[in-house]
């Protein structure tokens, strides 16, 4: 990538403030990325997640056994 070439200072001056606000922005991104980081790893979020992992997986447990029991109790019923 060339360099660029500006024609006056107010033109540099312009550019640097973007390239400011944009530091800014990526700034308050990273630290709002490390609040979001620290708040998923206490401990209640931890134990609600496990719960919720714990909840999806006897769900679908349950709709393994529903499948198998279903038709069996349909040919029972049906006798």
């Amino acid at each position: 990538m060339g360099a660029k070439k500006y024609s006056s200072f107010k033109e540099i001056d312009f550019q640097l403030e973007i390239l400011k606000l944009e530091k800014e922005i990526n700034y308050q991104k990273m630290v709002y990325s490390i609040e979001k980081t620290k708040d998923y790893f206490e401990p209640q979020n931890l134990i609600g997640e496990f719960v919720d992992s714990c909840k999806e997986a006897l769900s679908r447990q349950y709709g393994l056994i529903f499948q198998k029991v279903i038709p069996i109790i349909i040919k029972w019923l049906t006798k």
